[in-house]
Formats: C-alpha cells, structure tokens, sequence
C-alpha cells in the first residue's frame, strides 16, 4: 500500500486524499489552517456516500478513517512516504516556503507532485527534490474527472513521470502526459478561451448566461465527448477546416482581464453556488445538496458515456 502524503485538505486537497485513498494508498492529510484540516473528514465522507449511494464503490466510513489520517505536523505528515501531492493555493512564495519546510524531513527518494494549475512550481523547489519532481495535476471534483496532467521537471528522473502514469491509470483515471511545462496545460488553456469569447458575448448582450450555457449543453458539448476536436474535424473534412481558418470567419476573441457582468454579480455578493446565487439564483437550495447532485449527474453521465464509447481510442 503506497504512502501518501497530502498537503492542503481544501477543495482540491481533501477531494485528492479520497481519490487516492479509493486507489488504494494509505494518506495522510495536512493544513496549516485548523479548521480547514478540522473540516476535510467529513467532506470526504459525503464524497464517500454519494459515491456508495450510486454504487461506484462499497467502501464506508470506518474505512475511510482508517486510512486517511489528518495531522498538524508537516514532519509527521510526509514521514515515509513516497509519494508528496502538494495542494495549496496558487502562491509562489507559499509553495516555496512549503517546499522548504518539507525537505529536511521527507524521504529523499519520495516524489514531489504538484497540483499547480498555471504556476511552474519546479523553480520553486529545493534543488535536492528537483530530481523527483513532477506536477500531477487534476481536475474538480477529482474523485469523478478522470484526467489527470503529468508533467516531469525539467531535471526530473524519467521514471517518475512514468510511475505517476502507471499509479494513476491503475485507479482507472485518465493520465495524459504532457512533453512540458505549460500554465493550463491543456484543458485549462482550451477552457480560458472558450472563456474569453463567452464572457465578451455576455457583456455585449448578444445572450444571456442560460442562453449561451443551452448552446454549449445541446450543440458544442454533445459531439465532444464522443469525437474531441480533431476527429470532429477529420468527420467535417479538413479541406473545409482549412478554408474555415483562411476565412476566418469567427474571429478569435480579443484578449480579456475582466468582464463587467461578472464584476457586477461579484460586487452583489452573487459569488456561486455558496453564496445561494451567481449567473444562476439557487435559492435557499443547501450548497452540499446542489454538489451532491452535480455529483449524482456526473456519474450518470461516465456511466453513460462509458456504456456509448468513444471514438478516440
């Protein structure tokens, strides 16, 4: 049973501890906020439930707490293990100090994997660790996403990306393993543009937020799953692809750093879901309830999806 460490028991840290916990490791999970760490048993048990209720495992409670453990001690919580997933929030001076703080007492063969969405975390790190050290980074809710990004450091050991690949597709998740370090890698960096345009169109009134969502659900989404991009356009024809491009005849949408209509829903206090409203108004709708469901319909969908196939192979 491989060791785990985790560090950070937030959105992404507590999720990432039952996803390898159900992979089959033995976790211990840190934080240096008290009640963040306090909080992360019981979001993993209804994590836990949801996917129980729905059958996607047998596993319960007693279970779980037998083998993710939470610690206030960072030396505590990396001792033996060979694997460190860090998972703190996307601030280069936190990362440093935490790398700092962890080296004198992890293992010095453990691999150093981080869950960085666009910061390159390899400068970041002790020189000592540059060897072991690879982002593995994933997707929320990470217990349903099945990809995951794999990418060595640039003095990384080439087992270790390959070890994060082979850990990883055995629990059944997507690994895809990227050449080199790009901020977004690859979903991300498709979903930033996507932003981009879809914003500009709210804030031009060309639809409203519903509108454009039911365009993305009933047209774009639908062949996606099943095709990806480039297979969609080998079945469109890329002779037509290409005069589509010559044509231009969507622009690319301008650069944006901000947009009015999410100003305005942020300064409302319509912050999402956790707040009750956001683009869409949730009512007195209980949060972990709207995320249950979320959940419920994600795995129906793999379900499905699975039971379809897809074309890329």
């Amino acid at each position: 049973m491989m060791q785990v460490a985790i560090l950070g028991a937030g959105v992404m840290g507590h999720a990432l501890a039952l996803v390898h916990a159900l992979g089959g490791c033995r976790v211990r999970l840190t934080d240096t906020h008290g009640p963040t760490l306090e909080a992360a048993p019981a979001l993993m048990a209804q994590a836990l439930a949801t996917l129980r209720d729905a059958g996607e495992t047998d596993r319960d409670p007693a279970w779980l707490a037998s083998v993710v453990t939470t610690h206030t001690s960072l030396a505590e919580t990396v001792a033996n293990a060979e694997l460190i997933v860090e998972a703190i929030t996307e601030d280069a001076e936190a990362k440093r100090a935490l790398y700092a703080a962890l080296d004198p007492h992890a293992p010095r063969d453990a691999i150093l994997a981080s869950n960085t969405s666009y910061l390159d975390p390899f400068p970041l790190m002790p020189e000592s660790r540059r060897h072991r050290a690879a982002i593995a980074h994933w997707y929320t809710p990470p217990y349903l996403v099945d990809l995951v990004d794999v990418v060595a450091g640039p003095r990384c050991d080439p087992e270790v990306p390959q070890r994060l690949r082979d850990l990883y597709a055995g629990m059944g998740k997507h690994p895809i393993v990227l050449r080199r370090f790009v901020p977004g890698y690859i979903a991300n960096r498709i979903q930033a543009v996507i932003a981009m345009e879809l914003y500009t169109l709210l804030d031009h009134g060309v639809a409203d937020a519903a509108e454009i969502d039911a365009a993305i659900v009933h047209g774009l989404s639908l062949r996606l799953p099943l095709l990806g991009h480039f297979m969609k356009a080998d079945f469109t024809g890329l002779a037509l692809v290409q005069k589509a491009l010559a044509a231009r005849m969507v622009p690319p949408p301008p650069p944006i750093r901000r947009s009015e209509a999410l100003d305005r829903l942020i300064a409302a206090g319509a912050t999402g879901v956790m707040a009750g409203r956001g683009f869409y108004d949730y009512g007195s709708a209980d949060p972990a309830a709207l995320f249950e469901e979320r959940d419920r319909r994600l795995i129906a969908l793999k379900r499905a999806l699975k039971e379809i196939g897809s074309m890329i192979r």
